[in-house]
């Protein structure tokens, strides 16, 4: 699907010169001190909205008969799941694909988006096998005492 960006403020002042790139296009609303907003018309988004519901719990239902295949899928998508141990691969694709049919019936993808940067970052650590050793403990106690701030 194309993009097309415009000024938020060019759509404030005349909407009639952005609403036609609905006809062929998705239309971003670049602003200044806020995130920027998607139109879209709504047969698109209610297309888009099913098609990633059947595909979500396709994806899911395709992981529970068959986990080694639902992995390796994952894994061309999402190369850095090689680095994770085995059992946290596991954990990983079980979290994702949960958040991904949750998000996917309710339209707040939000949660998956998140825990795929999470995860993400997870396997980043795992990279570096120093890293990955000191992360895992054992660890010094609690750490040093640090003094209560003062009463301003």
């Amino acid at each position: 699907m194309v993009v097309r960006t415009f000024q938020y403020s060019a759509f404030l002042r005349g909407p009639s010169r952005v609403l036609p790139a609905l006809a062929d296009a998705d239309v971003v609303l670049e602003r200044r001190d806020d995130e920027n907003l998607a139109l879209m018309r709504a047969e698109r988004f209610e297309a888009t909205a099913t098609g990633l519901r059947i595909a979500a719990r396709s994806f899911a239902m395709l992981a529970r008969r068959d986990r080694a295949l639902a992995e390796e899928l994952l894994a061309e998508e999402l190369p850095w799941l090689t680095w994770l141990p085995p059992a946290e691969r596991v954990a990983c694709v079980e979290e994702l694909l949960a958040d991904l049919v949750a998000g996917a019936d309710t339209g707040l993808l939000t949660p998956f988006a998140r825990n795929l940067v999470s995860w993400r970052s997870t396997a980043e650590a795992w990279s570096d096998p120093r890293l990955a050793r000191e992360l895992q403990g054992p660890f010094d106690g609690d750490g040093p005492a640090i003094d209560r701030p003062a009463v301003a």
